[in-house]
């Protein structure tokens, strides 16, 4: 079949005097439009490039629009072509601007939350509903179609949460992750058209603000291992803490998660919980001084190391993240008054354990090694965190300029 579509202006004014921008669609000479809903003054339109003229306020989003729905109608064209389906022009209209699934954005979000309930990823459950939470509110309704999240939408939705809900830079941009992790899904299930999609280049960009990581230095470490006249509750936290630390910064999870069978031949073998990944680790002598203090609690070879997870109901995934939850609250509390008897300034929780192994191997330890240590997948990855530590060339070459 003989078709085509093409941008034009049609010489038909609405009640205001401005005429339709509309994509024309032609067989056999008969033709048929499909107005996308914008109208302009006839003296904007360049009519030998087929396009807004500059003169227009809105010129170059027009002209994106145009390019986008021109796009969409020759792939529509294509497809048709490719299943050798002959038709009308009106029902060649009919199939390319067909009516796309009437799920919507919230529904998306929902079968997002039920999977990870049945993955028994409850603390992404617990963050993503509260980033949900905030589009529900800005909405004011649970109802968004995907074709209404376009780039005025997700910059105005942006202020929103920086301005009315006093959300940081890194927040908001969290939020528009999840955003756009389900408009991808919207659109390899073709609930919505990719040539909607309103991330990227030339679009909205999600970036985020960088961020300092901070870890304790190997005489903060040593003032950590030498504080004196602790509580039961606090050298337990302390223990933890220093557990992770020993173990290359080892996620509080996976300390709470390993088990006395998972200890042979002088090393730990465990899976991470994060990415699911096996590793294997010799036992620091230090860690041995720790063990040998959990030891008279152990029930059998495949109970826990540390208490928090033995009354937990391992059957009840909200029940282990709430004890997870409450256990890192209460180290994180008597670190704090831990670290303030240490004379250490800097802010300590659990997590400042993996920062801490990172700062003090810096680059003395190969990355591809500390890959394998951090069970990282992507070796930039690693490169990229390590940056963080590593400051030995900038000091040299502000040395080299000031020292004179």
């Amino acid at each position: 079949m003989s078709t085509s579509a093409k941008i034009i202006l049609r010489k038909k004014p609405n009640s205001k005097g401005l005429y339709p921008l509309a994509i024309r669609i032609t067989k056999d000479r008969r033709s048929t439009y499909k107005h996308i809903g914008h109208y302009i003054e006839l003296e904007d339109w360049d009519t030998k490039n087929l396009k807004v003229k500059k003169s227009h306020p809105n010129a170059e989003s027009l002209n994106n629009l145009l390019t986008s729905k021109l796009s969409e109608a020759r792939k529509g064209l294509i497809v048709l072509q490719t299943n050798n389906k002959d038709a009308t022009v009106r029902q060649i209209k009919k199939e390319i601007y067909k009516p796309t699934s009437k799920l919507t954005f919230f529904d998306f979000a929902d079968e997002h939350l039920e999977a990870l309930v049945a993955e028994n990823k409850i603390n992404r459950h617990s963050t993503d509903s509260a980033w949900l939470s905030y589009i529900e509110k800005y909405c004011k309704a649970r109802h968004l179609t995907f074709q209404e999240i376009d780039e005025r939408f997700l910059k105005k939705f942006k202020i929103y949460l920086k301005g009315s809900c006093s959300l940081t830079e890194t927040t908001a941009m969290n939020v528009m992750v999840l955003i756009r992790l389900l408009f991808n899904r919207a659109i390899k299930d073709k609930v919505v058209s990719k040539e909607l999609y309103p991330f990227g280049t030339g679009k909205f960009k999600i970036k985020f603000p960088e961020t300092t990581k901070t870890g304790l230095t190997g005489k903060e470490i040593q003032a950590l291992e030498n504080v004196a006249e602790l509580t039961d509750m606090e050298e337990h936290s302390l223990n933890v803490w220093l557990f992770s630390f020993y173990f290359a910064g080892m996620r509080v999870s996976d300390v709470l998660f390993t088990r006395w069978s998972q200890i042979y031949d002088g090393r730990l073998h465990y899976r991470m919980g994060k990415n699911s990944k096996l590793l294997s680790l010799k036992i620091p002598s230090k860690v041995e001084k720790i063990l040998l203090q959990y030891i008279s609690y152990k029930n059998s070879d495949d109970d826990f190391v540390f208490p928090e997870m033995k009354k937990a109901d391992l059957t009840d995934a909200k029940d282990i993240y709430r004890k997870k939850k409450v256990a890192n609250k209460k180290f994180n509390d008597h670190l704090k008054k831990i670290t303030k008897r240490a004379g250490i300034q800097k802010k300590v929780t659990m997590h400042i354990a993996r920062h801490s192994f990172g700062n003090i191997a810096a680059d003395s330890i190969h990355p591809l090694m500390l890959q394998k240590l951090y069970r990282h997948t992507d070796l930039k990855t690693t490169i990229n965190y390590q940056a963080n530590f590593i400051h030995k060339d900038a000091d040299d070459a502000l040395d080299s300029v000031v020292n004179f």
